[in-house]
């Protein structure tokens, strides 16, 4: 074994990516990786994530609804961009989770969820390779007994 981490690899355990950054996602090889908003936020400061940021605002800007709305719609963008871009690196899934505001709100977690794999599915993402993390919440639980009967993970 080269180092820890391909003898981790080698004994079965599934090594998963919470990073934004697309070149250590590469370097390290992981099967899945997650789109963790504060980790999104870091990495899209760096001026070679311009591109995605910049689909994601236009994306808001042409949503309706008040600026509010407009700004969700936005963040919605841009975890599903750089979950896209991400999922073109590992061989997996790539984990989008659910705005915590809805973690007490059945229905609104289902809409955002739904609303998610769309954008995945627009950008050519199978819901398969896509997985909704959900909060652990009664609701929470509620609306991901719903959803994966409708096939989304």
């Amino acid at each position: 074994m080269s180092n820890s981490l391909d003898a981790l690899k080698a004994s079965g355990t599934t090594v998963v990516s919470d990073s934004g950054d697309f070149e250590s996602i590469a370097a390290y090889k992981p099967q899945d990786a997650t789109t963790n908003p504060s980790l999104i936020l870091q990495a899209a400061k760096l001026p070679q994530y311009a591109p995605l940021i910049d689909s994601a605002i236009e994306y808001g800007n042409k949503a309706s609804g008040d600026i509010d709305q407009k700004t969700d719609a936005a963040l919605d963008a841009l975890l599903v961009n750089f979950g896209t871009e991400i999922l073109k690196i590992v061989p997996g899934r790539v984990s989008t989770e659910v705005d915590a505001r809805f973690s007490f709100d059945t229905k609104a977690t289902i809409d955002k969820a739904r609303h998610l794999i769309e954008l995945y599915k627009e950008r050519g993402v199978d819901k398969e390779r896509v997985l909704i993390k959900i909060a652990s919440t009664w609701e929470g639980i509620q609306a991901a007994r719903q959803l994966e009967q409708e096939g989304i993970q």
